[in-house]
């Protein structure tokens, strides 16, 4: 008998699992995805990286080498230089990590002299990546000049290299961005959304809202010490990396500053919208854990390079926020550039607000269930 009902109870619980979708979420395809993330964003390996290439020379060699580097798999040619300047523009931009120069007279130079300059330029805001292309590059190069070998020239390839915005190549203008992105969405966006499930969850949210405040005051009044607190921890982070790190602050204070509170709000959205998806504060956490941690780690750009990822996580990545939020914050500290090149950025976050408060209000029902 005792036997009997022991197993009533653990057939009840199987069948309670099995009937909700969010704790099926939760063991069975959270760690399906997490495996399929990390098993494809997990490589320090990258393919396919853009590359400027300022040819002074323009002769059969250097055509042949650039040939080779785009065959190599690890490279493709996003723009051909006409000067030594549109090399940093490209680097401006974003349109490419590392730059090939080649001296004029090239072919010319092995043949009389024997020995040939190859300088490599890479934005060193992102040291590993700029790391890992530089040692592809010089590999190409080194079996190039086995190549031209054979083919009967005594000569050698002298490789220049500079790391452009970061010489010292710190491994600050990686983690300190990175953290920053990582604390503003723990503190705004999972807190948030706990916060207000809790009150759902304990019943005092129907106190609240028979109370004379409107609700969107009840939701501003949850929100706004996360708000004022996520923006305090960013000014320590960012004085913090400038004085016990050495990460400079090249660009417009005030723009950076703005970009920071635009991403608080971002994060705030996404607290309140999984607030309204979400009817325990257990259910919450997980969402956030799942929708918002994961992605800021493995999909932002901020450990691995987005361009060592499958096409299909590439364009995932282009709807997570903490990228747009991580390429402004670096494209104005590190590279310290204007609106005119984080525009873009500023535009998607700001349309990312808008989406998810429009969500939002549609999703939350003040009538507690």
């Amino acid at each position: 008998m005792k036997r009997s009902r022991f197993t009533d109870f653990v057939t009840k619980e199987y069948k309670h699992i099995w009937r909700d979708p969010r704790t099926l979420l939760i063991v069975i395809i959270m760690p399906v995805l997490q495996m399929l993330i990390f098993g494809y964003v997990v490589s320090n390996e990258i393919k396919n990286a853009d590359v400027v290439i300022y040819d002074q020379s323009n002769d059969y060699l250097t055509n042949r080498l650039t040939q080779k580097l785009n065959a190599s798999g690890y490279f493709r040619t996003r723009v051909l230089a006409r000067k030594a300047s549109d090399i940093g523009s490209a680097f401006r931009r974003g349109d490419a990590k590392i730059a090939l120069v080649y001296p004029p007279n090239f072919a010319q130079n092995i043949k009389r002299l024997g020995h040939v300059n190859i300088q490599i330029i890479t934005d060193a805001s992102e040291p590993n990546t700029a790391s890992i292309l530089d040692s592809y590059a010089r590999a190409v190069i080194t079996s190039f000049m086995g190549e031209i070998s054979g083919l009967g020239f005594s000569s050698s390839i002298n490789i220049e290299t500079q790391m452009l915005y970061n010489k010292e190549m710190k491994a600050a203008f990686m983690f300190v961005p990175g953290t920053m992105v990582l604390i503003l969405m723990l503190i705004t966006a999972m807190m948030t959304s706990i916060s207000i499930t809790k009150e759902k969850e304990l019943g005092t949210m129907e106190i609240l809202l028979v109370s004379p405040l409107k609700p969107s005051q009840i939701i501003i009044g949850k929100v706004l010490p996360y708000v004022a607190l996520a923006f305090f921890n960013s000014l320590v982070i960012l004085l913090m990396g400038y004085t016990v790190f050495g990460l400079p602050l090249r660009g417009n204070l005030a723009l950076l500053l703005g970009v920071v509170f635009l991403f608080i709000i971002l994060a705030l959205s996404l607290g309140i919208l999984i607030s309204t998806l979400s009817k325990t504060q257990q259910v919450a956490m997980f969402m956030s854990m799942f929708a918002l941690m994961l992605p800021t780690i493995l999909l932002s750009g901020f450990i691995f390079p987005i361009e060592n990822m499958p096409k299909v996580l590439q364009w995932l990545s282009l709807i997570m926020p903490p990228r747009w939020f991580l390429s402004a914050l670096k494209t104005i500290m590190i590279k310290g550039q204007g609106l005119w090149y984080v525009w873009k950025e500023i535009l998607i976050l700001t349309g990312m607000i808008v989406v998810f408060l429009t969500i939002s209000v549609k999703k939350f029902n003040i009538r507690l269930s």
